[in-house]
């Protein structure tokens, strides 16, 4: 560039010269002057150069993944040890229903006959003595009983032995009473200064007993349901029944009352 303007400046300065104007010749030392300022005074343009291109930074959404959530510990439990209990045997518990009982009594004797030709005599008598009973219930139902009895107390000629065998039928009443019946056969014999009796016949009855014992059931299992009834337990008891020792027609009347203490077995 420098020696573009150099040359230029030469061409100019030779034309003058030769147009006629008066111009100095011009030195070697002056020419390197000339070129040497005119080198100082020229300040070279800055060209900016164009900046490269930079292609904008789209910044992409950063994805953050998510942590992963740790697995869960599964513990597994410890095994507690179950106690089995050993099985514990069932105890079979028959319903004993046998009893027993022990009593007083007082029996009466009444005897009309006409001994005489137009003449009826009467013949009474009250006499006193004990009594005993054995039996079974089956359920609170039905039973059997066997039971007798001897008077020789307060005798006016007719002391009284009785025995007999019955089908005791039961209605239960609440649960500690018993009402019973009796139905069976018997023998009854007379001894004294009376008319004498000595018969086979039907005898019936009827009674009340209480059971005094508490009625509570027993670990096991019964040869019966057990109902509370029906002497199923051991305890004691009362009773009180009545008796015609001979149901026959045209027989002296023979009955008796009896009181006592039973103990079921």
């Amino acid at each position: 560039m420098k020696m573009l303007k150099l040359s230029t400046l030469i061409i100019l300065l030779g034309s003058l010269g030769y147009a006629g104007g008066d111009i100095s010749p011009v030195s070697d030392y002056e020419i390197e002057d000339a070129v040497v300022a005119d080198e100082e005074a020229y300040i070279e343009p800055i060209v900016e150069e164009p900046a490269d291109y930079i292609e904008p930074i789209v910044e992409e959404p950063v994805v953050v993944a998510p942590e992963p959530k740790p697995e869960p510990v599964i513990v597994a439990p410890k095994p507690v040890p179950v106690v089995v209990p050993a099985p514990v045997p069932i105890k079979n518990i028959s319903a004993n229903g046998f009893y027993a009982g022990l009593g007083i009594t007082g029996a009466r004797y009444r005897d009309s006959c006409h001994c005489k030709k137009g003449v009826k005599v009467t013949n009474r008598d009250t006499t006193y003595g004990g009594m005993a009973k054995v039996g079974y219930d089956f359920n609170q139902y039905v039973g059997v009983e066997a039971r007798g009895l001897k008077t020789n107390w307060k005798s006016d000629g007719s002391r009284v032995e009785h025995a007999g065998i019955f089908v005791k039928p039961m209605l239960p009443v609440g649960n500690s009473s018993n009402i019973y019946g009796l139905i069976g056969a018997g023998k009854t014999k007379t001894k004294g200064s009376m008319p004498h009796a000595d018969t086979e016949s039907l005898a019936l009855g009827a009674g009340i007993e209480v059971d005094l014992s508490k009625d509570t059931p027993k670990d096991g299992r019964y040869s019966r349901p057990f109902d509370g009834h029906g002497d199923q337990e051991k305890g004691v008891g009362l009773f009180v029944d009545y008796e015609r020792m001979v149901a026959k027609k045209h027989a002296p009347i023979l009955d008796a009352v009896s009181a006592g203490v039973t103990y079921d077995f």
